[in-house]
């Protein structure tokens, strides 16, 4: 079972690399869902933790389904994380109809080497969430998709995420639930999913609001529950 936490600064990285934390996502803006960090700051938590850092490429919050001129920015963002030594990439992209983009899917993992790749929350966007597994699994490069189980809070969509972890055994994509996850419900919900991989963003900050820095007893307190 591995926990990845939301960090916005290198000071959210150790605190959430000393409480337990098994991975990072790192991103800015999160009140807008959260856009491609500040290549300093890509650089400074990657050098200041030994934990992956996983770095979030989204240009802006207006859409998933991006123009040329988006694409080249983030295919640009793609080259400068990886010469930063991060371990992976936090990506996701539709057309015009909500379906998985794939061509210019494929540009991106042509850009991402060996790095990582999660697909992300642009997912939860997607009717057909079960067809876009086939879809998203038919690239070995992305290991994960983050993933409500749609636009409602994880903790409400226990089924369809149970639904979803079914569809991707024996593939190489794992399922990553997030938002809206609390420590007090995670023991029923990991239960109830078949989950192996949880994302807590807000819910391990000081009164549970981005706005206020990492609180390492609620982390280590997840961690407990997710290794017991």
């Amino acid at each position: 079972m591995e926990l990845e936490i939301i960090a916005t600064s290198l000071e959210d990285a150790r605190i959430a690399e000393k409480a337990g934390a098994d991975r990072l996502e790192l991103c800015s803006s999160l009140t807008e869902g959260g856009l491609t960090p500040s290549l300093g700051l890509v650089e400074a938590v990657v050098q200041g933790v030994s934990i992956p850092v996983h770095v979030i490429v989204r240009p802006h919050s207006r859409t998933f389904c991006y123009s040329e001129e988006d694409i080249q920015v983030m295919l640009a963002d793609i080259q400068h994380i990886r010469s930063a030594g991060a371990v992976g990439i936090v990506i996701g992209i539709l057309d015009e109809t909500k379906r998985v983009d794939i061509s210019n899917l494929k540009r991106f993992l042509e850009a991402v080497g060996d790095m990582n790749v999660t697909f992300h929350r642009a997912f939860d966007e997607i009717d057909d969430q079960l067809k876009a597994i086939e879809t998203i699994g038919d690239f070995s490069q992305i290991q994960r998709i983050l993933t409500s189980g749609g636009q409602a809070p994880a903790p409400e969509s226990k089924e369809k995420i149970r639904q979803l972890v079914e569809k991707t055994k024996n593939t190489s994509v794992t399922i990553l639930a997030g938002n809206g996850m609390t420590p007090e419900g995670l023991s029923s919900f990991i239960e109830a999913t078949g989950v192996t991989e949880i994302h807590f963003g807000s819910a391990v900050r000081e009164h549970r609001s981005f706005q206020h820095p990492i609180n390492p007893e609620v982390v280590t307190s997840i961690k407990k529950v997710i290794s017991e």
